[in-house]
């Protein structure tokens, strides 16, 4: 009996992990470079969508949904406040959490990053038609899912 010789590993450019942190990598590279004229970098800009959204989101909250840490976030914030662009309480109203709002100067700093980014984001996305961008989101939501939900316990091992 013979055995099949081991099948050489996927080029590195062909794994849909590498792909999307290539992808990342490159949108956050236009991204940045397009808030610089605003003096805001993504994760602030990042910061400043969550607050739109989310009014006197706490500190824990806007790091978690700018994919930073808390430490990391309370500087962003410091920066913000500092500029103007947010507020935020000087004492908790309940626990420790402070509460953190747009000034009018950060919703219209936001408007003018929000053009430039969704500029990047159909550019992005301008190969795809219709169908591919439904179908793109779709996968993606799949995939975010299916990392979310596993608990690493039960993950293949290699």
């Amino acid at each position: 009996m013979s055995q099949e010789p081991p099948q050489a590993p996927d080029a590195l450019e062909a794994l849909i992990g590498y792909q999307l942190k290539h992808l990342q990598s490159v949108l956050r590279s236009h991204m940045d470079e397009a808030l610089r004229p605003l003096g805001i970098s993504t994760p602030q800009y990042a910061c400043l969508e969550l607050l739109r959204r989310a009014p006197g989101a706490s500190n824990s909250e806007l790091a978690r949904g700018a994919f930073v840490t808390r430490q990391t976030m309370n500087t962003l914030l410091k920066g913000l406040q500092d500029r103007g662009l947010v507020t935020r309480a000087a004492k908790a109203e309940t626990g420790r959490a402070l509460p953190t709002t747009l000034t009018d100067e950060g919703g219209r700093t936001l408007d003018r990053a929000v053009e430039r980014v969704e500029r990047i984001s159909a550019l992005m996305v301008s190969p795809l038609d219709e169908e591919l961008k439904r179908h793109l989101g779709e996968a993606l939501d799949l995939c975010i899912s299916a990392l979310e939900n596993e608990d690493m316990k039960g993950a293949p091992e290699s």
